[in-house]
């Protein structure tokens, strides 16, 4: 969250309120709308900006609810499997926050009494923020970990030029709150940038960082208003973990990524559209091999580890999860919410259509939030 701009503070419940009309509008039930609300206010918390309420809902309505990619009140269907601790689910197109909360919850009980539990989803329309599940599953003392696939095909592939890979995320959580006080936390898009921070830097008349995109004729550019693809990360090796999400997909049963999202020309194909998870989750005592120096517990070594990782002159390195932990404390201390003018600004038409006063988000009627 950048210092340099002035953020607005949200009641929790007046935001959560919001959302959850605004999904209920576009047809989906109440535990849909919950659940919806439940992670973007999440990743609000989290100072998560680029995939927050309004990414959500633009999401929805240009690849979701709006064009029949998604589907309110859809039904998970479990796949029967012989496999004890893993379940294969088809989505039928349920709305991706519903769904990846339910599959993170599910792979808690099987790794309670497996050691170790997976999900995979097929058929699934996007969940946003990755981070916020694994680091629910990690504040509760497990390594959790997902990835999907994205909605569409949006990155070049190392030393391409037309987008076959989406932004395909990966997210780790691993349950360090004894040894740092929050969960170390890895999740990153396998793009420079994500997607929903183009569009982020774009609502605010902001340039994108050099080499992270080009444009329609394959030269790169900074201006987000011009952007046609993504690069990936770290060359070949940003590379190599987004083929990793098309595989993981392709392995479940997701279709061409080129035909991602775009429901009429996957039909056309004979090819789906939708998009593909995977949730895993590890029972720390499922991995321990009771030999830890000094007669440390598992927890004690944990704290070891990291105290000589960020020893020997490196006391000043972040930890990753840092700044969503930060920002989560920023939050606390304003007592709500975060937001800039522009996403206040977007936050009042919204207000507007679900018939809710849109004064509410004037950034005159809100407080300011201030460091001091």
């Amino acid at each position: 969250m950048s210092q340099e701009e002035s953020f607005y503070i949200v009641p929790p419940e007046q935001h959560k309120q919001l959302v959850h009309d605004a999904y209920l509008a576009r047809g989906y039930n109440s535990s849909e709308a919950e659940a919806a609300a439940a992670m973007c206010g999440n990743a609000s918390h989290h100072g998560i900006r680029t995939h927050n309420a309004l990414k959500a809902l633009h999401l929805d309505e240009l690849f979701g609810s709006g064009s029949g990619g998604c589907v309110p009140d859809a039904q998970i269907e479990v796949i029967e499997s012989k496999f004890k601790a893993v379940q294969t689910w088809n989505a039928h197109r349920k709305l991706g926050q519903a769904v990846a909360m339910e599959a993170m919850n599910t792979c808690i009980e099987l790794a309670d009494e497996y050691g170790v539990g997976i999900v995979a989803v097929d058929n699934a329309f996007h969940y946003l923020w990755g981070g916020g599940y694994v680091i629910d599953a990690a504040k509760k003392g497990y390594i959790a970990y997902t990835n999907c696939t994205s909605t569409l095909s949006e990155v070049v592939p190392f030393g391409g030029k037309y987008p076959t890979l989406g932004t395909n995320p990966h997210s780790w959580g691993f349950p360090t709150c004894d040894a740092v006080g929050y969960p170390v936390v890895l999740d990153w898009a396998t793009s420079t940038i994500a997607m929903g921070r183009v569009q982020q830097l774009k609502r605010e008349g902001k340039e994108l960082p050099p080499n992270a995109a080009i444009d329609a004729n394959g030269k790169m550019t900074t201006d987000p208003n011009q952007v046609a693809a993504l690069l990936p990360f770290g060359a070949h090796k940003g590379y190599g973990l987004c083929l990793l999400n098309e595989l993981y997909g392709a392995v479940i049963g997701g279709s061409l990524p080129t035909l991602r999202g775009r429901a009429d020309e996957a039909k056309a194909a004979g090819e789906k559209s939708t998009t593909a998870f995977y949730f895993q989750v590890i029972h720390p005592d499922a991995l321990s091999g009771r030999d830890f120096s000094k007669n440390r517990s598992q927890a004690e070594n944990i704290t070891a580890v990291i105290k000589d990782v960020l020893g020997h002159g490196n006391e000043n390195c972040m930890l990753p999860g840092t700044i969503e932990a930060n920002n989560a404390k920023r939050s606390v201390k304003a007592g709500g919410l975060l937001f800039s003018a522009a996403e206040l600004e977007e936050f009042a038409q919204l207000a507007e259509e679900c018939k809710i006063d849109p004064a509410l988000w004037s950034p005159q009627n809100l407080p300011l939030f201030t460091e001091a």
